[in-house]
């Protein structure tokens, strides 16, 4: 694997090592960068881990909306107890209201929250709380109606999972059942034409070569692929999907029943996508002890 320059940015930024012995570890490890850290302190060339090299995958997903715009934001932590947390949550809230007023999370973080920028009031609570924190990411729909949810609420507009689902019509029933369908079914996209194509592509080669091991004739297997990839989209897809509360039609069909069109949704949830370490008990109550 090669070796970029960001990789060994990324290596001296979490151990501290000079740029040539991060470019050794990467380059001995063939570019794995666990591996890389621990060839690092086997040769007493790694600093001890700083707050900035944790991993924060807990934390609140919060949602806000006001004039048709619905937003959410992701602010990440290392534990679930800072979730808990009054002043985290206070300060999540206010982060997720300002965002309101942004386009994207490079100009949340740059946007004023009490005076300072949201970048900046994030620090200070690192400082106070002791934990890593991060701005993760942020979400925005708009619509004539913009409805939204959270699952498990830990607090009001905060929690594990939000969705915010934007209509074209005014109905907010039926935006608000659609947005706890979203928050069960987790749908990969609106429809098949925004779907990834890599995804469908991925999906249409494991059932052909499924359909292959029956021996079935070529033009047979064509047919059994367009049925099972059409199979394929209505279980990704939000509007193709069977709509949670009357499982006889699809929610595409409820909404048109209901005089509303689906235009957009958003569903976060705290934490996907972020690697997490695992622990045993004994070596998270032995770090505890240890100060680190």
């Amino acid at each position: 694997m090669a070796v970029t320059a960001q990789m060994v940015k990324e290596l001296r930024e979490s151990t501290g090592a000079g740029m040539m012995d991060a470019k050794k570890a990467l380059t001995e490890t063939d570019g794995n960068m666990e591996a890389a850290v621990d060839w690092l302190r086997t040769k007493g060339l790694a600093k001890a881990a700083k707050k900035s090299d944790r991993i924060a995958a807990e934390g609140l997903v919060a949602v806000a909306v006001k004039d048709g715009k619905g937003v959410a934001v992701e602010v990440n932590s290392e534990t679930d107890f800072v979730g808990k947390n009054a002043e985290f949550q206070n300060m999540v809230r206010g982060i997720a209201e300002t965002a309101l007023s942004v386009d994207n999370v490079d100009q949340l973080r740059d946007a004023q929250l009490n005076g300072k920028p949201v970048s900046e009031v994030i620090t200070d609570a690192v400082a106070k709380i002791g934990e890593k924190m991060d701005l993760r990411r942020m979400a925005a729909v708009n619509g004539d109606t913009v409805v939204s949810y959270v699952h498990n609420a830990a607090a009001e507009g905060m929690g594990k999972i939000g969705v915010l689902v934007a209509l074209k019509g005014d109905n907010a029933e039926i935006g608000k059942q659609i947005a706890m369908h979203i928050a069960a079914t987790n749908p990969a996209s609106l429809s098949e034409a925004d779907l990834d194509p890599a995804l469908v592509e991925r999906e249409k080669t494991v059932l052909t070569e499924q359909a292959r091991e029956s021996g079935k004739p070529d033009a047979v297997i064509e047919k059994m692929i367009v049925g099972r990839m059409a199979k394929f989209f209505e279980e990704v897809t939000l509007l193709g999907q069977k709509f949670v509360i009357n499982p006889d039609i699809t929610v595409a069909q409820a909404a048109k029943d209901a005089g509303v069109e689906v235009i957009a949704f958003v569903r976060m949830a705290v934490g996907e996508g972020i690697e997490k370490k695992e622990e045993d008990f004994a070596a998270e109550v032995a770090k505890t002890l240890g100060g680190n």
